[in-house]
């Protein structure tokens, strides 16, 4: 009682508003993400659902993240509870949304590795924490080792990386929203 209704998301919805937002076309869309027009148009028309790669590729040639579409493909609720439900089945890597809608903070577990050469940057900031397993997590430079319980701060606009160096790692990640304008601190620091 009092869960949220699971429906599908409707990311093509997003995903459409978002490209006409920026005036491009399929074409330059395809172009930008390397995934072809008709599946582009299969996922606006949600006759398609893109796989956590093939959102990644459309959120980068629409200059947002994965996680943004989400959010704005969701409802949001004031109290949602998001089930652990039906994981096991799961094959791995996996990347599941923690967090539902469009709301000024989003949360992802990630199970397993995933693309570790893609470098990248949020707009703001964000804190992983090792909940299972050890990551490394390359940022302005340096390489730093992470295992179950440690965490790492990151703050807008650094450029990084990460690997698991352990299967079935579990790494959270929570971040201030992209639409979110974040205030820096203009005193001066003694």
């Amino acid at each position: 009682m009092g869960d949220h209704k699971e429906q599908p998301l409707r990311v093509g919805a997003a995903v459409r508003r978002r490209r006409r937002a920026l005036d491009l076309t399929l074409a330059v869309v395809a172009e930008r993400s390397g995934l072809s027009v008709p599946f582009l148009s299969q996922i606006e028309n949600e006759r398609a659902r893109p796989s956590q790669s093939s959102l990644e590729k459309l959120a980068d040639a629409l200059r947002t993240t994965a996680v943004e579409l989400l959010a704005a493909a969701d409802p949001a609720c004031s109290v949602d509870v998001v089930r652990a439900e039906g994981m096991e089945e799961w094959e791995e890597p996996r990347v599941r949304s923690l967090v539902r809608g469009h709301h000024q903070m989003h949360a992802q577990e990630f199970t397993g590795d995933h693309d570790a050469g893609r470098e990248l940057q949020f707009r703001n900031d964000q804190l992983m924490y090792v909940a299972e397993g050890a990551v490394e997590i390359e940022a302005e430079g340096r390489a730093y080792r992470l295992g179950r319980g440690d965490t790492l701060y990151l703050t807008g606009g650094v450029r990084h990386r990460w690997r698991a160096t352990v299967p079935e790692t579990r790494l959270l990640v929570v971040a201030v929203a992209e639409h979110i304008e974040a205030l820096r601190d203009t005193k001066p620091r003694r």
